[in-house]
């Protein structure tokens, strides 16, 4: 059944749940201190069997993104959904690049923030560290910075970077996560901005690492790869979603118009 989620946009029911939970995945990046003013994109592909995805307009803070405001778009760039905004083309170079390659990826999350860039620029990339840095490093590849994301030729470089995995450290340039759904996207953007922080908070101490060892990594990952899957304890991103969108209605309701 069609639902309405503003007098301007009539959306199908799957449609919908997309539109509100990644409008709401903006305002908490912004609510994390993750975002970018205009730059950087969140996108989610809608269920069904056409290759479209939603995106951000080129006008609107995250802050105040909503449901009916993302527009919609194919995979060749096309907009399909009426608004006083385009898009910006190095966010669908990126993002396209991403649901093209990856049929499961339901969500993509880019950001551009001193913790991801502080990491991103240091040759080693995300150190073994930390219990935090471990988990993430089971799920983390890397991709070669090539400049401003205009080249459509990037794409098929870009997806072979990430390959399997859910955290994309852009050399240089920033953060990108992908899950089957919003939640998974965000909680890895979450782990992924978190193990870097406290990368670069030792790194400001000047102290000597506690360095752990090879196999005590090889243990922690394991640990942890099987804590966050489908059968573990936590889910990535299935107990933290619904916690997070009712923080999010306490201080910045209005996602979901």
């Amino acid at each position: 059944m069609p639902d309405t989620i503003s007098t301007a946009i009539e959306v199908t029911e799957s449609e919908r749940k997309t539109r509100i939970d990644l409008a709401a995945a903006f305002r908490l990046v912004d609510l994390y201190g993750w975002s970018d003013m205009l730059a950087t994109h969140l996108s989610a592909r809608i269920p069904g069997p056409n290759e479209h995805f939603l995106i951000n307009p080129v006008g609107t803070l995250f802050e105040e993104m909503t449901a009916s405001g993302l527009v919609k778009v194919d995979i060749d760039g096309n907009i399909l959904s009426e608004s006083e905004f385009g898009i910006n083309p190095a966010g669908y170079t990126i993002h396209s690049a991403v649901h093209m390659g990856r049929k499961d990826a339901g969500c993509v999350m880019h950001t551009h923030t001193a913790a991801g860039l502080g990491v991103a620029t240091q040759k080693s990339g995300l150190l073994p560290l930390t219990q935090m840095a471990l988990a993430v490093i089971a799920q983390t590849s890397y991709h070669s910075y090539e400049g401003p994301a205009f080249d459509l030729g990037e794409r098929d470089r870009l997806i072979e970077d990430l390959s399997s995995n859910n955290v994309l450290i852009l050399r240089n340039h920033g953060l990108l996560t992908v899950g089957k759904t919003v939640a998974e996207a965000f909680v890895w953007m979450f782990r992924a901005e978190r193990a870097c922080r406290f990368q670069l908070s030792f790194q400001q101490a000047g102290a000597p690492a506690q360095e752990i060892s090879k196999a005590v990594q090889d243990i922690s990952i394991e640990r942890s790869k099987k804590a966050i899957s489908a059968s573990g304890h936590r889910p990535i991103g299935q107990f933290e979603w619904p916690a997070l969108l009712r923080k999010l209605n306490r201080e910045n309701p209005g996602y979901d118009e």
